[in-house]
């Protein structure tokens, strides 16, 4: 059922889409923005690209936007630096805050803080060139899960099924990252939980299940294929969807998320206990992207979800009246 706010478009002022940028996603946030750029216009929304990859701060200041929607993903976009730099500039922006997005992005920080939740994650070590890679596959198990934890959209993730792959996974993190993170393998099926709104109005909209092929939800099947299959309501339990939909609340508050998110779990085949992957604080919002399959299995439209999405733009930290 659709819970949305009616607004007024023209209240929203001359809107910035903010898109393109300089991480690895680059390619997918030019289509998320172009998207949500079509989105708004076609209800009235005077919206206008802005590619934060070729342009500078000071030209975004210029533009004089009024809010704006980032529609960023990865470093420079959904970490927490343009969160800052909105701030100071005093522009309204969507999604969740600078520490937020910060803790977001960084899926050990984000371990750290469900873990003391209470909340479940898979068990996990953080590596580095130093680190004894036969003690760390000893005490997670084969197979294990290899990844950076500053990029999105499984970029750089290696399983690793044997001890002598093990080096060779490192290697390709630690090339995108300072740090690596090597995580307990949980064999079961996949989902996600959109995410709208703010701390007491939080809510989970429907489950999805991602059903890739071989189970290799990677970056080429996650936005240019149509291989994989996605079910949206996931067909689970009403008592296990319940679950799953109150971890993601809850994960999504630790980490002090607003406006929209998205949540990613894996359900463990031996005793369906679901386990908490990350947090999106920036989704996707390309025609293959979960948010919005999970908004309109709810009866929400896309155009309607950026509108309601851009409807919560706001400045997060207050904001000091000046003397003199």
């Amino acid at each position: 059922m659709n819970h949305l706010t009616p607004v007024d478009a023209k209240a929203f002022g001359k809107v910035g889409v903010l898109y393109g940028g300089r991480s690895a996603e680059r390619d997918v946030s030019i289509m998320s923005g172009n998207g949500v750029l079509k989105a708004l216009q076609s209800k009235g929304v005077d919206a206008h690209l802005f590619d934060t990859g070729v342009r500078t701060l000071a030209e975004l200041a210029a533009e004089k936007f009024d809010r704006v929607f980032i529609a960023l993903h990865g470093r420079f976009g959904e970490d927490g630096s343009l969160q800052g730099a909105l701030e100071l500039l005093g522009i309204p922006y969507t999604g969740s805050g600078v520490m937020a997005s910060s803790v977001g992005m960084d899926k050990i920080t984000t371990k750290i803080v469900w873990l003391a939740a209470g909340l479940p994650t898979p068990r996990y070590a953080v590596i580095n060139a130093g680190s004894d890679l036969d003690a760390v596959a000893a005490d997670l198990g084969l197979p294990l899960i290899v990844k950076p934890p500053h990029e999105g959209s499984t970029i750089g993730i290696t399983k690793v099924s044997a001890a002598n792959e093990f080096k060779a996974a490192f290697d390709i993190a630690a090339a995108l990252d300072d740090s690596v993170l090597a995580e307990e393998f949980v064999t079961g099926r996949e989902f996600t939980v959109a995410m709208l709104g703010s701390g007491a109005n939080a809510r989970p909209l429907p489950v999805v299940e991602i059903v890739a092929p071989q189970g290799n939800y990677d970056y080429q099947n996650k936005y240019f294929t149509d291989d994989t299959q996605y079910f949206c309501p996931a067909v689970l339990p009403e008592a296990l969807t319940q679950e799953m939909q109150r971890l993601a609340v809850l994960a999504y508050r630790a980490i002090g998320c607003e406006g929209w998110g998205r949540v990613d779990f894996l359900l463990r085949e031996s005793d369906q206990k679901p386990f908490l992957l990350e947090v999106n604080t920036s989704p996707g919002m390309t025609g293959h992207s979960l948010v919005p399959m999970a908004a309109r299995a709810e009866g929400i439209s896309y155009e309607d979800l950026c509108v309601e999405i851009l409807r919560t733009a706001r400045l997060k930290l207050a904001q000091p009246q000046m003397k003199g």
